[in-house]
């Protein structure tokens, strides 16, 4: 045995004591840091809490623990004042009567208040693991901003517990950097991930749909994270970089879905600060080299987040306006939680190639009763995410994209994820502040038929996607309408049209899905969005027929997309009670003819005043047999 594991053994052993004597060094006016998470070591704590009597004006701090926190109860506020970095549930009541303190900050800029000592610790409190033959222990499940403080206090306890695993990283303190040793055998505290209700798997749904193969995740904590990883199962190669991680992770890891093999910072590791979760958890990471634990310095520092290619950052919220700020931190002049780390990972995802920042929230709360899309925040409640650095919004009603997007914009994106009992007082309060057009349309109650949506190929090879119309759509519509060809225009709407207003362009936009329907087909072009073509129908109620109109543009023509479009059109309509369709197409349109006639329905076509008036009922198509050839189509009906 070599005289260096004899050192630091011999010093392991002489500064083992119990919990009641490290206490004892405690001194009145000290700051004393407590360790995070399901690393708060209890025995510590309760030590400290027990010495209240003999002590004075002692500042505690951490971020979220998950054990008590005796010290912020009543009864000791001339002894305890607690400082939260981040408030938890253990000291939301002090903090909210006053007998703490909140402190805003970025969770990446807390370890920077410790070495710099604007904010001076005197002891720090943590738990590690036993050591290893070398005399380093791990900072185990939290090392988060634990390091910064354990290599910042004057003093350093340390509760050694067998049950703390060992992770791998930047994760280690040797036993010569702590003055006590407290050995202790007591369970981590577990937090068991909460089963995601309807509305947050609805919520993690719409979100996996931002989510390519490839990219590398951070998840918060929370039933929406927990939603979104129970839809990632057929996803390929993902990677993780995040603050905390749960249990859903591990199977995940099991599968292949998350390999971490095409990260662009650390390939291979999954990047992570601490965890919170089920001894499943704490074994499963216990030396495992597939995990690269990092202090939040690191992890959380913007700049090195954006160094991982196609990073999505997916954090909550607790309101959001409509002009996009988003309030996480506070309930009106209430202190709820914390700024935490979703700013750095907004910016930072934000930054990275191909990123995606995304804020997920209910769309109501308290029971239904109060809309989180609000025209304005609450009185007193704190901004987070700022109106500039917002991307994505996302609810169980669908995805706001507001990146870019103008304020008039956001509002009507915002309001169309609303929950539908609350879109009519928020389209008319938005009007009221000159927020939309003073005739903006938007169907309150209609909800968005999210199972039209799908992925066709073109017979070139070129990938699309074929949906409804959204009232978000208005702009994109007009750019298609502009970017025409007149001949296009034309046959369209069989007269020269030269202007197509707001007036105009938002009844082709907001449509029932049902009486009404407008399907187009958006093409992506690098990171812009462009609908190349569109087909509506409007029903007669009278005879259960519906027109049908279309309009390609031109760069589209000849490569089959009228043909998609109607067999899309025809699958809507018959589920709607829809019996056939009608048109009118321009006799010079023999290709849009055409593809009526290999629409498998048997077709019924007369001239009249120089315009074919087009009939079939989707009953013939079995007796005519349908044919699935594609044909060239240069236009419109």
């Amino acid at each position: 045995m070599s005289s260096t594991n004899e050192k630091w053994k011999h010093q392991y052993s002489d500064k083992i004591v119990d919990a009641d004597t490290a206490m004892k060094c405690a001194k009145n006016g000290q700051r004393i840091f407590v360790g995070s998470g399901a690393s708060e070591p209890q025995a510590l704590v309760t030590a400290l809490t027990r010495r209240g009597a003999e002590l004075a004006d002692l500042e505690i701090v951490h971020i979220m623990t998950l054990g008590t926190a005796p010290y912020a109860e009543k009864g000791y506020d001339d002894i305890f004042r607690h400082n939260a970095l981040f408030v938890g549930t253990n000291v939301r009541e002090a903090v909210a009567e006053g007998r703490a303190d909140y402190t805003p900050i970025f969770l990446s800029e807390i370890p920077r208040l410790f070495r710099t000592r604007a904010m001076p610790l005197d002891i720090a409190l943590i738990q590690v693991s036993p050591p290893d033959e070398h005399g380093f222990c791990s900072y185990g499940v939290s090392v988060d901003i634990v390091k910064s403080a354990a290599e910042s206090a004057e003093v350093v306890i340390a509760e050694v517990n067998s049950h703390m695993p060992r992770t791998l990283g930047d994760s280690f303190i040797h036993v010569k950097q702590i003055d006590y040793l407290v050995e202790n055998q007591s369970e981590l505290i577990e937090s068991v991930p909460a089963e995601p209700g309807k509305v947050a798997m609805q919520i993690g749904r719409h979100v996996v749909r931002l989510i390519d193969d490839g990219s590398t995740l951070q998840l918060g904590i929370g039933t929406i994270p927990n939603a979104v990883l129970k839809y990632l199962g057929e996803s390929k190669n993902l990677g993780i970089h995040t603050e905390m991680l749960s249990d859903g992770i591990v199977d995940l890891i099991e599968s292949g879905v998350v390999n971490c093999s095409q990260k662009t910072l650390l390939v291979g590791k999954v990047v992570v600060s601490f965890i919170m979760g089920t001894r499943r958890l704490y074994d499963y990471v216990d030396n495992n080299p597939i995990f690269e634990f990092r202090p939040v310095e690191f992890t959380n520092d913007p700049f090195t987040i954006a160094r991982n290619e196609k990073m999505v950052a997916i954090n909550s919220a607790i309101e959001v306006d409509l002009t996009g700020q988003v309030c996480s931190d506070s309930m009106g002049q209430t202190f709820y939680s914390g700024i935490g780390g979703q700013v750095d990972f907004i910016r930072g995802a934000s930054h990275s190639k191909g990123g995606k920042p995304i804020i997920v929230i209910p769309s109501t709360a308290k029971g239904g009763r109060v809309s989180r899309i609000v025209l304005q925040l609450q009185q007193g409640a704190g901004v987070v995410t700022t109106r500039g650095d917002v991307h994505y919004i996302v609810t169980e009603y669908g995805i706001a994209e507001l990146w870019g997007k103008n304020v008039r914009e956001r509002a009507l994106s915002l309001i169309s994820i609303a929950h539908p009992k609350f879109r009519t007082q928020l389209l008319e309060d938005a009007k009221k502040r000159n927020l939309l057009y003073e005739d903006q349309i938007l169907l309150p109650t209609t909800l968005y038929p999210e199972k039209w949506e799908t992925d066709e190929v073109l017979r070139d090879g070129t990938r699309v996607f074929v949906r409804p119309v959204k009232t978000t759509d208005e702009p994109l519509l007009k750019e298609m309408f502009y970017s025409s060809s007149e001949d296009t225009i034309h046959q369209r709407f069989f007269l020269s049209v030269s202007a197509m207003p707001h007036t105009k362009l938002q009844e082709w936009a907001n449509v029932d899905y049902e009486n009404e329907m407008c399907v187009v087909v958006s093409l992506k072009e690098k990171k812009r969005k462009r609908l190349v073509a569109m087909a509506s129908y409007m029903k007669n109620q009278a005879n259960q027929m519906a027109d049908v109109a279309f309009l390609v543009h031109d760069d589209f023509q000849n490569r089959g997309i009228g043909t998609l479009l109607l067999k899309h059109l025809i699958r809507i309509a018959e589920a709607n009670g829809i019996l056939g369709f009608t048109a009118d197409v321009l006799p010079e349109n023999r290709h849009m003819l055409n593809i009526f006639h290999k629409s498998g329905c048997e077709i019924n076509a007369s001239l009249e005043d120089g315009i074919y008036r087009v009939k079939f009922r989707f009953e013939t198509a079995k007796k005519a047999g349908g044919s699935e050839e594609t044909v060239s189509e240069p236009g419109n009906v």
